[in-house]
């Protein structure tokens, strides 16, 4: 019988200039609500709108921009209500994921929390808010690297990007309890190494519900800035 080889196939160009956007969003380099230029995009990308305007549509699928009819694509513009209900919905499945992944594979699990959480106090040590953000999101996505349930993680991955987009908007107000963070951060490696899942879903709600109370801080202090105009580089 012939051999199997496992190959990795091409990005389409669409899902290459989806991906990009999708980083911008998430780093800021878009605020949110703010008008995406497909004209923009496609220069910036040497490419024509066509593949722009599919990397949004698929964009849309995941709430990350919306697509209204005869004005144009948004980034996602969230209210209190809606990050109330990102944040209820995140801290449910992140339990849930921390306790299949223990379950199935406590060292593999630990371990990778540990790791990240060490990476997340070198991004402190060098005062890296950026690289910060994304070893925050990489900490929490850990919880379901190993729960060995597809479902949980499609579903995580749904509103992952809202989340790493509203932390970077909210940078300024998480920094400011940035110890606060890392100790609750510590906690939860320590939960789940212990299997202690009554104290994780107490801390997990406080922690991942602090969200609310820094969106309003960071809605508060954007209402007097106005977004510019972004131009995307290719990605290398």
């Amino acid at each position: 019988m012939a051999q199997k080889f496992d190959i990795e196939m091409p990005k389409s160009l669409t899902e290459i200039v989806a991906q990009r956007v999708r980083q911008a969003i998430i780093d800021g380099e878009f605020a949110l609500g703010q008008m995406i230029s497909e004209e923009t995009l496609a220069e910036s990308f040497g490419v024509s709108r066509t593949p722009v305007r599919d990397a949004l549509t698929l964009l849309q699928t995941t709430g990350l921009v919306v697509i209204r009819s005869k004005r144009g694509s948004f980034v996602f513009q969230p209210d209190e209500a809606d990050v109330q209900a990102i944040c209820d919905f995140r801290a449910m499945l992140e339990l849930h994921g921390a306790i299949l992944s223990r379950a199935l594979h406590r060292e593999a699990t630990v371990g990778a929390l540990q790791a990240i959480y060490q990476q997340m106090q070198a991004a402190i040590a060098v005062d890296d808010d950026v690289a910060y953000g994304h070893c925050d999101s990489a900490f929490h996505e850990a919880l379901f690297a190993h729960c060995g349930n597809p479902y949980v993680v499609n579903s995580y991955a749904l509103v992952s990007g809202k989340i790493a987009a509203l932390r970077t908007h909210m940078s300024k107000q998480f920094s400011n309890a940035r110890s606060v963070s890392m100790d609750e951060h510590a906690q939860i490696v320590q939960c789940v190494d212990a299997g202690d899942f009554a104290q994780l879903e107490q801390l997990l709600n406080l922690h991942v519900g602090r969200t609310v109370d820094a969106f309003r801080l960071a809605s508060a202090a954007a209402r007097s800035a106005s977004p510019t105009p972004t131009k995307l580089r290719a990605a290398a």
